[in-house]
């Protein structure tokens, strides 16, 4: 039970009415937004649901938890000494990734049909991969993020997860009212893919490129220039913005050390720092605008690795990398979803990234269901 926080029974109870779980940094009205922080484990309960979770609710949705995380959504572990460490569904000796780790974690042990999630830095699509699952980041202010903590963040997006395309759909079209469920279920045959050349182990690369081909795509290769500098860059914005949003429990001393160390090493950034990482993040999104003139989307590896082991991750592995090729779609705003593919030789899934052009969700969303169907075939 440790994905949940919180059982909640809340919306719609019949047996047609789809089930969700919402990170615990997204408020429910009258339950207490912790962060899965024992700094905050007395806020008082919010006045109000955030604006994600009323639309779920007016949809027809059953939420029947909070999820758990990755204390005050600033880690890749999912690693937590106060709420308990979410077990990843795919291997339980490993990490589910982090900081959406309880959301992910919760779909794949179906306790519900989907989450919400939020993702700073890859903090959907690492979990998702690590889980098993599937998970969306969408393009930068197309869902609501009012009543998500931190209220202020240039990088942040809520997203759902889901075992299938379809509860993708179908979570996205409630939180985003514009989402178009006709483009994102009209397949996608003309798509023109892009595999991204990019530093991942060589079965998980040849795993996507397999993917895309089962699917009927005839992929181009593509360089996209950037990424390791972007990656780099939306560190510096995470702490900036994460210091401003949370430093002050520093002082608490109720963090756990981890963390603290990690908040107290981000009030270090300067604003130079951020100038650079805003020069980056120009040029960067440019570059990846500029490669979407050529194709409809771009394919990638969600991770450089497999998730390491929770015996690893307690004696300090750095996981830094781990989100390599994520962090940098946070920094340009585009949308991007992670798909489970198998492995040859492996027992563990991979993710499959597949990125598209700023509010183009849904087009992403039609990529991602023709290859799970070629997948599933």
């Amino acid at each position: 039970m440790s994905a949940l926080l919180e059982q909640i029974s809340l919306g719609g109870h019949d047996a047609t009415s789809p089930t969700i779980v919402i990170k615990d940094s997204i408020d429910i009205e009258g339950h207490r937004t912790t962060g899965a922080s024992r700094a905050l484990a007395d806020v008082a309960p919010a006045q109000r649901h955030a604006e994600v979770v009323q639309r779920l609710l007016d949809q027809g949705w059953h939420i029947v938890g909070k999820a758990n995380m990755h204390e005050l959504a600033f880690g890749m572990t999912g690693f937590n000494e106060y709420t308990g460490t979410p077990v990843n569904p795919q291997d339980a000796t490993r990490i589910p990734g982090g900081s959406s780790s309880g959301s992910a974690a919760a779909v794949g042990a179906r306790m519900a049909d989907a989450a919400l999630g939020t993702d700073t830095g890859g903090s959907i699509r690492g979990p998702a991969a690590c889980c098993g699952v599937i998970g969306l980041k969408p393009t930068f202010a197309r869902v609501s993020r009012i009543g998500v903590a931190p209220a202020q963040s240039t990088l942040d997006c809520v997203g759902p997860f889901a075992h299938e395309m379809r509860k993708i759909v179908l979570a996205m079209s409630a939180i985003s009212p514009s989402f178009d469920r006709n483009i994102a279920g009209s397949g996608a045959r003309s798509a023109r893919v892009g595999i991204v050349r990019a530093e991942a182990r060589q079965d998980i690369s040849e795993a996507v490129e397999l993917a895309v081909r089962k699917a009927e795509f005839a992929p181009a290769f593509i360089d996209l220039p950037g990424l390791a500098d972007a990656f780099s860059a939306g560190l510096s914005i995470i702490n900036r913005e994460t210091s401003a949003a949370f430093g002050h429990l520093v002082e608490s001393g109720r963090l756990q050390a981890d963390l603290e160390a990690r908040l107290r090493a981000a009030a270090n950034t300067s604003d130079q720092d951020v100038k650079n990482a805003e020069r980056v993040r120009t040029r960067f999104t440019h570059a990846v605008d500029h490669v979407l003139e050529a194709v409809d989307v771009l394919v990638m590896p969600t991770l450089p690795d497999f998730p390491i082991t929770l015996e690893q991750a307690r004696n300090g592995t750095s996981v830094i990398a781990m989100s390599s090729l994520i962090r940098p779609f946070n920094l340009s705003g585009h949308p991007a979803l992670s798909l489970p593919v198998p492995v040859r030789g492996a027992t563990l899934k991979a993710g499959l990234q597949i990125i598209g052009r700023h509010g183009a969700d849904e087009l992403v969303c039609a990529v991602a269901a023709r290859v799970e169907a070629a997948l599933s075939a």
